[in-house]
């Protein structure tokens, strides 16, 4: 019997001057765990006049987390930060009361051919945190647990499970995973997971139950204790969840609450550009306005 609850197709969405596929939210799931929002970029192929630029945008209420397959990012955010990001590496930037970022295309490689190929998600935070002081953290490829066990390949990038713990700083109890194999095997990691589980199918295939699932698509578990499958030779997945809260959070563009008071006080902010600046930046992207109908 499958372990499959719902299958979530990722959707083309566009955030600018790029496309990406959206996987969460989802009409009938808007969280898993405390993940509330999921973009998979790419893989494009961005030419010497192509680049990201995402200007200044504002969070509350939320952790992102980029991880990247392919290419390159230039972050930057009003706490004064400017750094990179490469594959492999993990950038988590807790917005908590409020914070300002933009995400470019590193200046050496504007006027060149490049790739750009990643994911980009958010993490609510608990209640109790959502008006915390705003911080980034960023995490070397090299300090990311990683082994390996039966010719299968994992990676601990963010939270807690098999005993290890990532060096991402996360409120919550989570984990996010990823699992690779050059050779068809059976997978049974369901001691090691709790709460809410989903997995992404980034590339090949997996076997749950007599069906067969291929990429772009999100797996929601009936029970993440039940988590075992078949993968495919030469794939990868991605294993991401943890305990729910028990309020609802509300998003509105990139304002994540369990409080829609806060929500509006963001909005009314961001209006009057009260929010704290990026250095170094002068563009902005403009509060959505509410579609007429």
């Amino acid at each position: 019997m499958s372990n499959i609850s719902l299958i979530i197709e990722e959707r083309a969405a566009n955030i600018g001057n790029f496309m990406v596929g959206r996987l969460l939210p989802f009409r009938e799931k808007r969280a898993v765990g405390p993940f509330v929002f999921i973009d998979h970029m790419g893989p494009a192929h961005l030419s010497d006049h192509e680049n990201m630029d995402v200007p200044p945008h504002p969070h509350i209420g939320l952790s992102t987390l980029t991880f990247l397959f392919e290419g390159s990012i230039m972050h930057r955010d009003s706490l004064g930060t400017e750094l990179e990001i490469k594959p492999g590496a993990v950038n988590w930037m807790t917005a908590g009361k409020g914070i300002v970022h933009s995400e470019r295309t590193p200046e050496y490689l504007r006027h060149s051919d490049k790739m750009l190929h990643g994911l980009q998600i958010w993490v609510a935070l608990p209640k109790e945190l959502e008006q915390m002081n705003p911080n980034f953290t960023h995490v070397e490829a090299d300090e990311i647990p990683a082994w390996e066990e039966d010719g299968v390949s994992y990676k601990l990038i963010a939270g807690e499970a098999f005993g290890k713990k990532s060096p991402v700083p996360v409120y919550s109890p989570l984990y996010f995973i990823e699992i690779k194999s050059k050779e068809a095997k059976k997978i049974n990691i369901g001691n090691h997971l709790f709460g809410e589980s989903g997995l992404y199918i980034l590339e090949g295939s997996i076997k749950s139950g007599e069906y067969v699932y291929d990429p772009k698509q999100i797996l929601i578990t009936n029970d993440s204790t039940l988590c075992e499958f078949e993968i495919a030779e030469n794939s990868t997945v991605y294993i991401f969840g943890g305990q729910p809260f028990p309020e609802e959070h509300f998003i509105f563009w990139n304002f994540v609450s369990s409080d829609k008071e806060l929500i509006e006080k963001a909005k009314t902010e961001w209006t009057n550009q009260t929010f704290p600046k990026v250095p170094g930046e002068t563009e902005f992207v403009p509060l959505p306005q509410p579609r007429i109908k």
